[in-house]
C-alpha cells in the first residue's frame, strides 16, 4: 500500500508540473523578456530572418564601451538579465542577440548552421548598429561563437570573455560516435522540462538545484511545449550538430585578442557524451582541466576560476561572478 501511494503521489505531481509547465510561442512569444526587444532584419541563406536583440543604454556614467552577450545553446538573451544589469551599471553599453535558429529569432524551416555564419550574422546585427569594437562575452555555445567571432574579426574584439565555453575539447576525435540530426532530431522531440531539468541538475550544478534556476527550465521547456514544438526540435538538433562538429580547441592558439576565461570548475559539461563508452564518457567535460589547459593553449589569456561553480557560474551565483568579470574587464 506504501508503494502504490507513493506512486500515485508521484504520478500526481508529475502531472501538476505538466498542468504549470508553460507553453510558448515559436519565437518564445509569452516570455517576458527583462528589456524592449528589437529586431534586425537580414537576407542570409536566400531567406529573410530577423534576429532579435536587446539594446541596453549604460545606467552609470558612460565609460564609451560595448558589450556583447551571446547566449548558451539551452539558454536565451534573457538569462543574461542579471549581467546586463551589472555591466550597464558600471557604464557600459550592452547588446544581447538571440542568435537565429534560438529563442525569440527567426526559427528557418533549412539554414546551415555553423558558427562562422552565426559569427557573420552576429557581425551584420554590430554593423547596423554602428558599433565597430566590442568587448564580446559568451557563455557555453555562446562561448564557443565568442572564439569564433574573434578568430573570424578579430579587429572588431576589445576583449574576449569565454564563460565555460563549449570545443575545448574534441569530443568526436576522443572517440563519441557521430549521430545524424534525424537522430539527434528524435532524441529533441523527446524534450520535457523534466528531461531539461535532469539534464542541468546533473552536469550543471553539480546535483545542487535552487528555485531561480527554473525559470530558465521553462523559458526552454516552453518552446517544446508550444506550436513550433518540431521546428524548435529540427534546430537545436541542427545546432547540436554544428556544436559537435566545429569544435574550436584546434584554433585557440591563432586567438590574437585579449582573453579572459571564466570558468566553473565543477562543470561535465560534454555534448555526446551519453553516446560514447563508459571509460570515455568519464573522461570528458572535466572543465577544471580544460579551463587551464586551454588558458596556456591562448597567448596571453588570463583564467579565473570558481571551484566550487559549475557550468553557469554568472547564474549560480551572480555577486561572485560579476565582480570577477567586471575586475577582469577593468584590467584589460
Amino acid at each position: 500500500m506504501k508503494m502504490l501511494l507513493a506512486a500515485a503521489l508521484a504520478a500526481l505531481s508529475l502531472a501538476t508540473s505538466a498542468q504549470a509547465a508553460p507553453a510558448y510561442g515559436t519565437r518564445l512569444e509569452g516570455f517576458e523578456y527583462p528589456y524592449p526587444q528589437q529586431r534586425f532584419k537580414l537576407n542570409s541563406q536566400r531567406q529573410a530572418l530577423e534576429m532579435v536583440y536587446m539594446d541596453i543604454a549604460p545606467t552609470a556614467p558612460p565609460n564609451g564601451r560595448t558589450a556583447v552577450l551571446l547566449h548558451g545553446k539551452n539558454f536565451c538573451g534573457a538569462t543574461w538579465a542579471e549581467t546586463i544589469a551589472a555591466l550597464a551599471g558600471a557604464g557600459y553599453r550592452v547588446v544581447v542577440p538571440d542568435q537565429v535558429g534560438f529563442c525569440a529569432s527567426t526559427k528557418p524551416v533549412g539554414y546551415q548552421f555553423s558558427f562562422n555564419q552565426l559569427a557573420a550574422n552576429t557581425q551584420a546585427l554590430l554593423q547596423s548598429l554602428g558599433i565597430a569594437k566590442a568587448t564580446v562575452i559568451g557563455h557555453s555555445m555562446g562561448g564557443m561563437l565568442a572564439m569564433r567571432y574573434a578568430l573570424q574579426y578579430p579587429a572588431q574584439v576589445e576583449q574576449l570573455v569565454a564563460v565555460n565555453p563549449l570545443g575545448l575539447e574534441d569530443w568526436q576525435a576522443a572517440g563519441v560516435p557521430y549521430a545524424t540530426i534525424d537522430q539527434l532530431n528524435a532524441q529533441e522531440l523527446k524534450t520535457t522540462a523534466d528531461s531539461i531539468k535532469a539534464y542541468q541538475l546533473r552536469f550543471y550544478y553539480n546535483g545542487q538545484w535552487k528555485p531561480a534556476y527554473d525559470r530558465w527550465v521553462e523559458m526552454a521547456a516552453g518552446l517544446y511545449a508550444g506550436p513550433g514544438r518540431e521546428l524548435v526540435a529540427w534546430n537545436q538538433a541542427q545546432t547540436s550538430e554544428m556544436i559537435f562538429t566545429q569544435p574550436v580547441v584546434h584554433e585557440l592558439p591563432h586567438l590574437q585578442v585579449r582573453t579572459l576565461l571564466m570558468i566553473g570548475g565543477k562543470d561535465r559539461t560534454a555534448p555526446g557524451a551519453n553516446r560514447a563508452p563508459k571509460a570515455i564518457a568519464e573522461q570528458l567535460g572535466d572543465y577544471a582541466t580544460l579551463g587551464r589547459t586551454t588558458a596556456k593553449m591562448i597567448p596571453g589569456a588570463a583564467l579565473v576560476e570558481f571551484p566550487a561553480l559549475g557550468h553557469s557560474p554568472q547564474v549560480e551565483s551572480p555577486k561572485e561572478f560579476h565582480e570577477a568579470l567586471l575586475k577582469g574587464l577593468a584590467a584589460r
